[in-house]
């Protein structure tokens, strides 16, 4: 459910004198369009620099997203904003990230983010998983597998993001090539199963008009994919069926039904036997 925003001048004044002690008197406060996780969402700009800043209060259900998200942060180089700095006042938790520049991705069929998505997802395979209190995978998925025996596929000791929305992907047309992508939004990482973030990505860009074989071509990008078990993939599919399901129910706007679609399709899909994506 989305969690109702509200904008910087309205923390108490001892908040927002602390966000000043690291960012200096602020010039510009630019509200976030995209996503209601946070109560507060912005991008601020003084003469010292430019933060994106994320918050809620202490005691919202949440909470434990912001802590969550500043324990990973350090462990995040080149796949993540860094974490410049943590308030926690008179109340609040805010969070004040590196201000990247960049757009969300593209997930259309034939986009040019597809390949710096994929470069990302193998970077993110290639990150040691830190040593730090993570939810794991097989307790993530335990109430949606269709058999319990199918939570074995999903444990491993990887680190998963989890939540591949286009809107969590910023891509810089002027970076590197191969290192243009960046994953914002890290409340849900995860340990297990190195092959599972290309699974999520699977159900987005189904999601955006690709096709399962296609979706699953792109996973195909990802090393840790092409060593996946059948089983498990076509387990995975059933599970993220059973969990959009239940979004969509209890949440009906236009997005979460296009999602519960995308992974109703791909589970029928896996469950037709049509499991060989195309290479190339």
């Amino acid at each position: 459910m989305a969690t109702t925003r509200i904008g910087l001048d309205r923390l108490p004044s001892t908040t927002r004198t602390a966000i000043e002690e690291h960012t200096g008197p602020l010039i510009t406060v630019e509200e976030a369009a995209e996503g209601f996780n946070s109560e507060i969402a912005c991008r601020v700009t003084s003469a010292t620099g430019t933060w994106h800043i994320k918050g809620l209060r202490t005691d919202h259900p949440r909470a434990w997203t912001q802590y969550r998200e500043a324990v990973v942060a350090p462990f995040l180089a080149s796949l993540a904003p860094a974490l410049c700095w943590r308030v926690e006042t008179a109340g609040w938790d805010l969070l004040g990230f590196e201000a990247l520049d960049g757009r969300h991705a593209d997930y259309a069929v034939g986009s040019p983010d597809l390949p710096e998505v994929a470069a990302l997802l193998r970077r993110l395979g290639a990150t040691p998983c830190p040593g730090i209190e993570l939810r794991h995978a097989e307790q993530r998925l335990e109430r949606y597998a269709a058999h319990p025996e199918d939570l074995r596929f999903f444990a491993g000791s990887h680190l998963l993001h989890t939540d591949l929305n286009n809107l969590n992907v910023l891509v810089d047309d002027h970076a590197p090539q191969d290192d243009r992508a960046r994953l914002v939004d890290w409340a849900w990482a995860t340990r297990g199963a190195a092959w599972l973030d290309a699974g999520y990505w699977v159900i987005w860009l189904i999601a955006f008009g690709h096709a399962p074989t296609s979706a699953e071509g792109w996973a195909a990008e990802i090393p840790a994919w092409r060593a996946a078990p059948t089983e498990g993939v076509t387990a995975f599919a059933a599970a993220n069926a059973n969990v959009w399901s239940e979004i969509s129910t209890s949440d009906p706007d236009p997005w979460t039904l296009r999602l519960a679609t995308a992974a109703s399709t791909w589970h029928a899909h896996r469950r037709a036997g049509r499991t060989d994506p195309p290479l190339g």
